[in-house]
């Protein structure tokens, strides 16, 4: 087991009159977040990082492309299995609420060694994907502005750390109003779907792809299986709510209403929409395609089109802005934990006049507009194994989080434990199974080299490095 640090809270200034600034560490003591977001706060920057417009409009096309009508079934899978998940987020967020999400979750449950390989996991995905996701802006924009697709990725990615820079609660009601216009992007693709319905409720079963010469194939069960990691991924951004829980008000009662909210919010945003473009789509060739905007304007008039393509972009941008957020704070905790050789801990758990870790802000950011100009076309495949291996070392932790003291922490349970965290670590460990061979070995690499660095410099000094710390006001 992974040793905890718990600071001691000081007594002289009740929590309702703390002043609106960074908490202050003890003298020897580890940094801490400052409280500052509810529930409300919480759900509009979670699923915002979930970001529905910006994955329907750029990962799902993807899907449509391998499993033609298959799609919408194999993202309500997904979403299935992700109410596992979530409730093992859940349990786990309240239980051990840390800016360090998994792997804070992870090294105190089931150990150091695991702890790690998921903070290696969820690095991967976390540097990953703001990039990938913001290339896509530029086809968009293509309506008011043509662009080089690396150059504004770039650009969102820049503007996305200026964003980071500043208080929490601001960047709340920021992404809150982004949020508002891709959910009505959504709204709209969703309505001249079904406006313009081409074929009846059974085609979401019908199994079919457009495949070469004109030719209709069939999607197999297997291919159903390979795309589930990819739609675990359509809805990964509900991990956020963990990610934030150090800075939430009442974590124990927040989290999991945050965690469990988002995910079905996220769900039917991201559902509804896909079941109208099938049902919508002109033939079978169009909907392979892939080409949501070429549909949207199709259905309405380039002008509709235009008006969702721009929400599109600012939905893209809103991703951008939650996920430099979500991911400093864990580059954040892993320097307060230890992780790193001592002045880099120093540098990275720096935090600026608005209480956001500037340093690790900005090592998200800038190298992520750098990513712009790399031709990211695999990464897809390696986040979608490194979210299922995440995912499956989150419901091993869950499986052990009854153990001794944990058993009476309070915290909120999922309900049918243990029978929810094994059927997911069997179902996980299938979908791995059936992954390209490349993305697995890439993944595997750079899992390998994290445990050998691990074998290296943590372990031999396991008393001063990668000690995991949960903050003691998390009772709360």
């Amino acid at each position: 087991m992974t040793d905890t640090l718990r600071p001691v809270q000081p007594s002289a200034t009740p929590a309702a009159e703390a002043p609106d600034a960074p908490d202050l560490p003890a003298p020897d003591g580890p940094r801490k977040l400052k409280r500052s977001i509810g529930v409300v706060g919480g759900t509009l920057l979670t699923i915002s990082c979930v970001t529905p417009a910006s994955t329907l409009f750029v990962v799902v096309p993807d899907l449509f492309s391998t499993l033609g009508t298959a799609t919408a079934l194999t993202i309500a899978v997904g979403s299935l299995l992700c109410i596992a998940v979530a409730f093992c987020y859940s349990e786990l967020g309240t239980l051990i609420p840390s800016a360090g999400g998994e792997y804070a979750m992870v090294s105190t449950l089931a150990g150091r060694l695991a702890g790690w390989l998921v903070f290696v996991l969820s690095l991967l995905v976390v540097m990953i994907v703001p990039p990938v996701i913001a290339m896509g802006t530029a086809d968009y924009l293509a309506p008011v502005v043509h662009l080089n697709p690396s150059m504004a990725g770039a650009g969102v990615m820049l503007l996305a750390t200026l964003a980071g820079l500043l208080d929490l609660r601001a960047n709340a009601w920021i992404t809150g109003v982004f949020l508002v216009l891709e959910v009505v992007a959504a709204a709209v693709v969703a309505v001249l779907g079904f406006a313009h319905s081409e074929r009846g409720a059974g085609s979401l079963v019908s199994m079919e792809v457009a495949g070469q010469g004109g030719h209709t194939d069939t999607v197999t069960a297997m291919l159903v299986v390979s795309g589930l990691a990819i739609a675990l991924f359509v809805t990964q951004g509900f991990s956020t709510a963990v990610y934030l829980s150090e800075e939430m008000e009442n974590p124990r009662r927040n989290v999991a209403r945050t965690v469990l909210a988002t995910l079905a919010i996220s769900a039917v945003i991201i559902l509804v929409p896909v079941i109208a473009i099938t049902l919508g789509a002109s033939d079978l060739a169009e909907l392979t395609g892939g080409d949501i905007s070429g549909m949207v304007a199709a259905w309405s008039n380039s002008a509709v089109g235009t008006f969702v393509s721009l929400c599109v972009a600012l939905a893209i941008t809103n991703a951008g802005i939650v996920m430099v957020i979500q991911n400093s704070r864990v580059l954040f905790a892993s320097a307060r934990d230890k992780a790193w050789p001592e002045p880099v801990n120093n540098v990275l758990s720096r935090l600026g006049r608005f209480g956001s870790p500037w340093v690790a802000t900005l090592l998200v950011g800038v190298p992520g507009a750098v990513l712009c100009f790399v031709d990211l076309d695999t990464l897809y495949g390696i986040t979608g194994v490194s979210v299922t291996g995440m995912y499956l070392l989150v419901a091993v932790a869950a499986l052990l989080a009854r153990r001794g003291s944990h058993a009476h922490t309070p915290a909120w349970r999922m309900p049918l434990w243990p029978a929810l965290p094994v059927l997911l670590i069997a179902v996980l460990a299938y979908v791995l199974t059936q992954q390209e061979t490349s993305h697995l070995l890439w993944t595997g690499g750079i899992t390998a080299a994290a445990t050998l660095y691990w074998a290296l410099y943590l372990r031999p000094r396991r008393e001063s490095r990668w000690l995991v710390t949960v903050p003691e006001d998390a009772q709360a």
